[in-house]
């Protein structure tokens, strides 16, 4: 809505001073004046700001033009002697009065600062901790946000609108896990080969989050839900800019981070770099009852689990931004990222009779260290000819990574220590080599610019290697062994070459933007081990269009109506075919032979801002085939226990993973508002509602040769909310509070029960409000946990687990800079000798 309305505010201008431009004579050339507007709190570019430039001889005669997506304005006039003034809603205009201009001149970079008073009464305020909500996508500016001081990108992510993180750090978009999370616009390292990466990003490091919930063919097709795009935070002031936080919290969460900027006319150096040490302590629990064919039972098995996650870890993002002139830029960028740590899990069993009588009870202790690098390396050219919006970019992105983990297993009995059960050891290594390359155009088309037309390219060339190894004890003390059929090497290689088209244009209060989007993908999948050998190769050819239709009944209300097509390409632990033994009962293993997932998506979207109420709602549609579905299933196979007493039990084990399971449909709808009665007080609310359905089956044989037929149809309704506050206390301190809460859901073999969870968080500005002491709790009500309950033939089991406990953060954050006095500096960069007046001497 604030681009919209931004857009509209600056059109209108700009037919103003259509009205009363003069004619120009061709004796003597134009010249061009070009510079560049930012916010003066944050240094970020101010889209759709206006330029008028009037006639100090002629005051009736006046031209002008708008900003462009990166603050920057190009606008033709005649010699002569001018008033000039910029203005954006909500800020202080700038004004300069009877400049010269003689020849081509760069303004340079001119700062807008918020006009306070304004505020109080313009919804559209300058502060940064807010949810702008926009027809084609949501932006979260993290700015002051009090509940992630101290947090990575998880953490933020689960205060944006439709976003929701589940317990494991799993991200999705409207409830859907097929988002495509990009970092400045591109897959990035920074996202790592886990969840577990996206963790150690700190939050100080981010600007803001875009979501895009229906992308058009500019974008890569990867993500069924959409994308989230985070972008990193990059000063734009100039001058000597910079923040340094620290924070300590409970249980273990110490870090610092540093953030330094240095901006001069032709170049721009910046960097942030970040220290982290944290514990995360999590629970789970386990009760399972197992049947025999008739439904009798056979026994219960009850499992407790306690995970301790340790990390240490240091990141660095260093840059260069390189400008040889208003039009043309360079920057380059080096991140680099290492971690080590180490996750110890101890699962104690307590097992049953069918009477329910103990009979055995034992301990598995998995101790593992790993270790964990990224480097990335990005170079972006960006050429802005003279029409606004007429660009050039080229991209080049190289980046690679190493995860190395080893666990020790060892278990015991407690009634009897001399009953033998093997210490089991895993060793995994992973890596990749991601090459990025990426060329856009665009061209605006029609006198005003009001079409446009967009092309691209981009390669990306992704190579995964997995090494896995497994050894096992065969005799009591004797050496580990190495198990020929478990132990195995994956490469996974992932080429795909993609190019684009879109067309757009607007007519009168109508606007319509249709695409093309072409991916040859080239996929190879090779696993090996001493005893079996497979090799696939899939090469597919897609077309992703799009098309984007909008309505603009008045610049308080708008409507959208959309469509694309996108898909899901399984990777990593989806595809990896290496058992995880944390339990030697209830496995996980990846599928190497999914396929992608395709998705057609349909979106209905409608804008309305009443006053200092912001209100955008959607429904959606989404139908995709060959979807993702996590199955669980008996091997057949049992873990045989003595008992102290000369008997044994016998305990069945089941595995969990993934497949194409089948059809899904989703049906949606969602509501977003955002109200900011004065200064320091804002309001948000989000609702998302679907109904899921999904259609499929599924045969196996297991490891007795006995074939086991199930039908996975499945409907499911669900929900989640996120209500967010903030507004001022006594003693000038700002308090904040977000609540989530997700509905029950159903799954093909269960339900899912709803979570609650519930942040805090209060502020103080100190030392001339350069500094600031924050303090937050996450999960107050340490109640964010997953409770699901599964049932197959014959095992039924309740379980529950928790990632991370209840935590509380105490942060430090002082903020520096250098002024310089930019009015003067421009000043004297304007003037001449000459005297020249629209071709008048």
């Amino acid at each position: 809505m604030k681009k919209m309305t931004l857009l509209l505010f600056s059109v209108m201008s700009l037919l103003e001073l259509s009205a009363q431009q003069y004619p120009q004579r061709a004796s003597i050339p134009p010249i061009t004046i070009s510079g560049k507007v930012v916010d003066k709190e944050t240094g970020t570019p101010l889209e759709y700001a206006t330029l008028v430039l009037q006639s100090v001889r002629f005051p009736e005669r006046v031209t002008g033009g708008i900003t462009d997506l990166d603050g920057k304005f190009s606008v033709e006039t005649m010699p002569g002697l001018y008033n000039v003034r910029l203005e954006f809603i909500s800020f202080t205009s700038f004004t300069q009065d009877n400049v010269r201009f003689t020849e081509n001149t760069d303004l340079g970079t001119i700062i807008l600062e918020a006009n306070v008073e304004q505020l109080d009464n313009v919804e559209l305020v300058a502060e940064r901790t807010t949810v702008e909500l926009r027809l084609d996508k949501k932006v979260y500016n993290v700015g002051q946000d009090l509940t992630v001081k101290g947090g990575t990108v998880t953490d933020v992510l689960d205060n944006v609108p439709s976003v929701s993180v589940d317990v494991e750090g799993n991200i999705s978009l409207r409830g859907n896990g097929s988002v495509q999370i990009l970092i400045n616009g591109k897959p990035s390292a920074l996202s790592g080969l886990s969840t577990d990466a996206l963790q150690q990003l700190p939050a100080d490091a981010i600007e803001r989050v875009e979501i895009i919930t229906n992308p058009s063919a500019r974008y890569d097709a990867e993500g069924s839900a959409g994308i989230i795009n985070i972008i990193l935070r990059q000063e734009k002031t100039k001058g000597i800019n910079g923040s340094a936080t620290a924070y300590v919290g409970s249980p273990e969460n110490t870090g610092s981070n540093l953030n330094l900027n240095l901006r001069r006319k032709s170049f721009n150096l910046f960097s942030n770099t970040s220290y982290r040490k944290t514990n995360s302590p999590g629970n789970g629990l386990n009760d399972q009852i197992n049947y025999d064919l008739d439904g009798n039972i056979l026994s219960y098995q009850n499992e407790t689990s306690r995970n301790d996650r340790l990390r240490d870890g240091f990141n660095t993002n260093l840059g260069l931004e390189i400008l040889f002139n208003s039009k043309t830029s360079l920057t380059q960028t080096f991140f680099y990222r290492t971690q080590e740590g180490q996750n110890i899990s101890r699962t104690e069993f307590f097992n049953f009779d069918e009477n329910f009588v103990p009979t055995i009870s034992r301990i598995r202790l998995n101790i593992g260290d790993e270790t964990d690098t990224n480097y990335q390396y990005a170079i972006n050219f960006v050429k802005d000819f003279e029409k606004s919006g007429h660009k050039f970019t080229a991209d080049f992105q190289y980046s690679t990574g190493k995860e190395l983990g080893d666990n020790n297993i060892e278990e015991n009995v407690n009634e009897d220590n001399e009953i033998f059960v093997p210490s089991e050891y895993t060793f995994t290594g992973e890596s990749q080599i991601n090459r990025l390359f990426q060329f856009d155009y665009v061209l605006p088309l029609g006198e005003k610019g009001q079409g446009q037309f967009e092309a691209g390219y981009r390669g990306a060339f992704n190579d995964f290697y997995t090494d896995f190894e497994f050894e096992i004890q065969q005799v009591d003390g004797g050496p580990l062994v190495r198990n020929q059929e478990l132990s195995n090497e994956l490469e996974y290689k992932e080429y795909v070459n993609a190019a684009y088209v879109q067309l757009g244009n607007k007519f009168n209060k109508f606007s319509v933007l249709g695409g093309m989007r072409y991916e040859a993908s080239d996929i190879q999948v090779n696993s090996s081990s001493t005893i079996q050998e497979s090799r696939n190769e899939k090469l597919y050819d897609n077309w992703f269009p799009s098309l984007f239709l909008g309505y603009e009944i008045s610049e308080m209300e708008q409507f959208t109506l959309s469509y694309s097509k996108r898909l899901r390409r399984p990777r990593s632990w989806f595809i990896n075919p290496f058992i995880r033994r944390n339990s030697n009962t209830n496995l996980f293993s990846g599928n190497p032979d999914l396929d992608p997932a395709y998705t057609d998506a349909f979106d209905l979207g409608y804008l309305k801002r009443f006053g200092k109420l912001t209100l955008n709602t959607s429904i959606y549609y989404n139908e995709s085939s060959g979807v993702f579905q996590f199955i669980q299933r008996e091997t057949g196979e049992t873990v045989r226990i003595d008992n102290p007493d000369g008997g044994f039990i016998e305990v069945p084990v089941q595995l969990r993973s993934p497949i194409n399971l089948a059809s899904e449909y989703r049906t949606g709808g969602e509501v977003t508002t955002s109200y900011s009665p004065k200064r320091g007080v804002r309001f948000s609310w989000n609702l998302n509602l679907f109904q899921q359905g999904l259609e499929g089956d599924f045969t196996y044989t297991n490891t007795n040769g006995e074939t086991i037929a199930q039908v996975f149809d499945t409907d499911n309704f669900t929900w989640f909310s996120r209500v967010s506050a903030q507004f001022p206390l006594p003693g000038k301190i700002d308090f904040q509070t977000n609540a989530f809460y997700n509905g029950n859901s159903v799954n093909p073999q269960g339900i899912n029960k709803g979570i609650l969870s519930l942040n805090l968080a209060m502020s103080k500005q100190i030392l001339k409000d350069k500094g600031a002491i924050s303090f937050n709790i996450s999960d107050l009500l340490n109640s964010r946990k997953r409770i699901s309950e599964t049932r197959t033939a014959t095992v039924f089991t309740a379980s529950e687990f928790q990632w991370r406990q209840r935590q509380a953060t105490l942060t430090f954050r002082y903020q520096f800079n250098e002024q310089d006095n930019q009015r003067k500096r421009q000043r004297g960069e304007m003037g001449g000798e000459e005297d020249f007046e629209f071709g008048t001497p």
